[in-house]
């Protein structure tokens, strides 16, 4: 690939489609969409706090944490002997929010549509 050759992302014949699967098969597990969003609604969180918001043990957790990590998803902040996570920055929660947004149209009128219809 020629990295002087800018070309769009998004279209059909990118370069990028098999990374953008790569980032789908990362966010298809509920215990890392579940730490996405707790860390967009949270922040920066540690990993025992992160376990309590998503009931699952902080060895597990680390374990999701560590394949975000890889991903680039999350960064990593050291206080101490405690390691604080949080977001690298806003695509994967766009991309969970989303996901959640289409997996409501599955039972109807979604949440979503109603908080938009109400707002004058």
């Amino acid at each position: 690939m020629n990295a002087d050759k800018r070309t769009c992302g998004r279209l059909p014949d990118s370069s990028f489609v098999e990374l953008a699967v790569e980032v789908f098969g990362m966010l298809a597990d509920p215990t890392r969409v579940r730490l996405i969003l707790a860390l967009k609604e949270h922040g920066e969180l540690s990993v025992n706090h992160l376990a309590d918001i998503v009931d699952k043990s902080p060895a597990a957790v680390s374990q999701h944490l560590a394949k975000l990590r890889l991903a680039r998803m999350v960064a990593t902040r050291k206080d101490g002997t405690r390691i604080f996570y949080r977001l690298v920055d806003e695509h994967a929660a766009k991309l969970v929010t989303e996901a959640i947004f289409q997996a409501e149209h599955a039972l109807g009128t979604p949440h979503h549509h109603r908080a938009e219809a109400a707002t004058p």
